[in-house]
């Protein structure tokens, strides 16, 4: 080993692939911490609200239409009842909505939730009622309808904490459910208008309170929806991003503008398409990422997730992908300090080299437990700030001198400080990480611009007498 170069090679290659194998497994942690969370989330959901989306007001009524066929032959002939059922349904003209949603966090441990509690003010008008007015299919049947309801179908009915509802400026009690097949959770109340009464105005306040996203069904003519809040880290989704939005370290305050023109969604409520919040998500990490759960074959929906926007078990998974070539960077750092130092610098062993990539790897499970209980910015540097000491004075000893010792603590530190742009420039990770990757090979070919590499190797691979 002492005076063989390969073995010295096929040595630090094992070293390497047993630093891969200590990398995965720490990978491995940070999936299961990542589970933990959504487990948490999950926790939080169950016993509280989970993500909230709300459709409506919207107006409906059930209907029979009956008639008497004949039936049989001769003596056998009779009157046979027949009967039609349908749904007779009728969406808003104009749908504004005030609404303000004050951040609440909730805790599992070590694991924080984003929920919220949201104030919202719906006004809906309706010009006519005459599209709840049946008309008969068959001629001589007899129509019967119920009376009109106006719901309000919610996602999760647990978040519900107050609703008032006022019709034509006169309050109306509220029920729980929505008398609808298709959106069983919700609210309504009877609507006591003929359908010739003229227009009706509904204003419904509701206090509901739920984890993650707030959505609103565009289920109008024309809907507007106009949300304050006090979460400074709005992710807006849906399938309309809204046309005015303010976002700073107070809050945010974004408005969503949505005619019958460019949404299906009266049409696909009048046919019974499911509400996209309340159906799995894609992925085990969908909520806890603020992933979108937009679903061609559920309800246009605007929406907005309160999310964080540095989350330590997301950038700690970027950062362990980057791991192996942090490792790689460093060993070459080190053999080329032996290399162009080899007259004043020591021979590096092999267990050196573990010992250094030991460390290397190391400090992603230190950033990643740190992360869990500071700031992520506080995580990394103090995590970067030990293993960048500690293998500066292991490294002085290593390569022979203090000087060579800070300079080695020095370029892990540039590594470290390169590694947290990549983490946290997300659209300008591959352009910062190529420039880099070719700095150091740019580095690296002019440092070695003058060197034999025959004649090198052939110093290498020869037996070094020892110095004393």
């Amino acid at each position: 080993m002492k005076s063989s170069l390969w073995s010295k090679v096929l040595a630090i290659g094992a070293v390497v692939g047993l630093l891969t194998l200590v990398l995965t497994r720490i990978g491995f942690l940070v999936d299961e911490r990542r589970g933990r969370q959504q487990e948490a989330i999950e926790s939080v959901q169950q016993s509280q609200a989970g993500a909230q989306s709300v459709m409506g007001p919207w107006l409906h009524r059930a209907c029979v239409e009956e008639w008497e066929v004949e039936v049989g032959e001769g003596k056998e002939r009779r009157l046979q009842t027949e009967r039609r059922e349908f749904r007779l349904q009728q969406a808003a003209q104009d749908l504004k909505v005030q609404s303000f949603a004050t951040a609440e966090s909730r805790y599992r441990g070590l694991f924080k939730v984003n929920g919220f509690l949201g104030r919202l003010d719906l006004d809906a008008q309706w010009p006519s009622l005459a599209a709840l007015e049946p008309q008969a299919e068959k001629r001589g049947s007899r129509l019967s309808c119920g009376p009109i309801t106006l719901m309000l179908a919610v996602a999760d009915t647990r978040g519900v904490q107050r609703a008032e509802l006022k019709l034509n400026g006169q309050p109306q009690a509220v029920s729980a459910g929505t008398e609808h097949p298709k959106y069983a959770r919700g609210l309504h109340a009877p609507v006591a208008l003929a359908t010739n009464a003229g227009p009706l105005q509904a204003r419904l306040s509701l206090d509901l309170r739920g984890t993650g996203r707030l959505e609103m069904v565009p289920a109008a003519a024309q809907t507007e929806w106009d949300l304050k809040s006090d979460w400074p880290h709005p992710s807006f989704g849906g399938r309309f991003l809204p046309v005015q939005r303010d976002v700073d370290e107070q809050g945010f305050h974004a408005v969503w503008r949505v005619s019958e023109l460019a949404s299906s969604a009266a049409r696909d409520v009048a046919q019974g398409t499911a509400m996209c919040t309340g159906m799995p998500p894609a992925n085990a990490y969908a909520e806890e990422a603020g992933a979108e759960r937009d679903n061609p074959n559920c309800l246009d929906s605007l929406a907005v997730s309160f999310i964080d926007p540095v989350n330590p078990y997301v950038l700690a998974d970027r950062a362990v992908k980057y791991g192996l070539l942090f490792v790689a960077l460093t060993f070459v750092a080190v053999a080329l300090t032996e290399v162009l130092g080899r007259s004043r610098v020591r021979r590096v062993h092999p267990v050196q080299y573990a010992l250094v990539g030991l460390a290397l790897s190391l400090f992603f499970m230190l950033l990643l437990a740190l992360s869990e209980h500071l700031l992520f910015e506080i995580a990394y540097a103090a995590a970067s700030a030990a293993c960048a000491g500690v293998l500066g004075v292991y490294g002085a000893h290593m390569l022979g001198g203090w000087r060579a010792g800070a300079a080695f603590g020095g370029a892990l530190g540039g590594l470290y400080g390169l590694m947290y742009v990549l983490l946290t420039r997300e659209q300008t990770a591959l352009v910062v990480g190529t420039i880099g990757l070719f700095a150091a090979v740019a580095a690296v070919m002019l440092l070695t611009r003058k060197l034999d590499w025959y004649r090198l190797f052939d110093d290498l691979s020869a037996p070094r007498a020892r110095a004393e």
